[in-house]
């Protein structure tokens, strides 16, 4: 691993007061470990994205690592950086965000100090990348219920309740929701159906909670696809509550496939949700970039 230089990229938008504190707590441990530390804070978007593919020119060439504190939308901007480099930095989430979905995936510790020690002293991991159209999503690709979620969240809501607010965004925007028909092809096959969400996963979180699908896996060549037709949400709910779902009881309103490459058609072009961001439409063609990063997670016994 190469320890001599690493960039270290952080939202500067987050609070004078929460950007010192959780500086404070990361910086200290990095440096300790690493010969020449650049610190970049972002001040408006698409920062993040330009930093990172900095790295690929030849300034940055000699980067071993890249560092990202910051929530998942930061994490997802410099995932669409990196992921367009030939010679990728291997890559640690330091979580400073509401839900950090991908950190919980990886087992790195939520408190910030404790990620630091535990990445530092850490291993690289290959991870699964989706590449929807020609976008990057690290955690997951959605339409539906998830996208008119994220749409609606009350930002006063979000600084005071966190991630509970994208909860009571989703009660409120599932009284209006309307199914959609959707064309869905898994690896050729093809479907057609009706459904309030498409979902296509590599993470196993969302919002925090751990979705409860046995085969998800970050570095298994393969997407997990679930597909809920209920708007009162009760199967979502169900499953949610399961460590082992018994599919046959959900038969109607809940399906779940797997899958390399998938493609999404529906009757009007829909918004998608990718790592919590409204970036892309439908149609859209995802494919499984297997093992396309390598991404820092602690050790067995260092994982909390």
């Amino acid at each position: 691993m190469n320890r001599k230089k690493a960039m270290l990229i952080y939202n500067g938008n987050a609070g004078q007061k929460n950007v010192d504190k959780t500086l404070g707590a990361a910086v200290p441990i990095l440096s300790q470990a690493i010969d020449e530390l650049i610190v970049k804070p972002t001040r408006k978007k698409s920062d993040a994205f330009e930093f990172c593919r900095e790295i690929g020119e030849e300034i940055g060439e000699d980067i071993g690592q890249l560092f990202i504190l910051g929530g998942d939308g930061t994490v997802h901007e410099c995932i669409n950086g990196i992921s367009q480099l030939h010679t990728k930095p291997d890559i640690g989430i330091l979580p400073g965000g509401t839900c950090n979905d991908f950190s919980r995936a990886l087992r790195i510790p939520q408190n910030i100090e404790k990620a630091a020690e535990a990445l530092v002293n850490g291993s690289p991991v290959p991870v699964d990348v989706l590449k929807a159209n020609d976008h990057y999503c690290l955690n997951f690709w959605g339409i539906g219920l998830i996208t008119e979620a994220s749409s609606h969240i009350n930002q006063t809501e979000k600084a005071l309740l966190g991630r509970i607010s994208y909860f009571t965004s989703a009660l409120r925007t599932i009284s209006n929701l309307e199914p959609f028909s959707f064309l869905l092809s898994i690896d050729g096959e093809e479907f057609t159906d009706e459904a309030v969400m498409v979902v296509v996963l590599n993470g196993p979180f969302i919002g925090t909670n751990k979705i409860p699908l046995p085969q998800l896996s970050i570095n298994d060549g393969k997407a997990d696809i679930l597909v809920c037709r209920n708007t009162n949400l009760a199967a979502l709910k169900e499953l949610f509550a399961m460590d082992d779902p018994e599919w046959e009881s959900f038969e109607g309103e809940l399906s779940y496939y797997q899958g390399q490459t998938v493609q999404v058609e529906t009757a009007l072009p829909m918004d998608a949700d990718t790592d919590g961001e409204i970036c892309t439409t439908t149609p859209a063609s995802i494919e499984v970039l297997n093992g396309h990063l390598r991404m820092l997670a602690p050790l067995e016994k260092e994982k909390s």
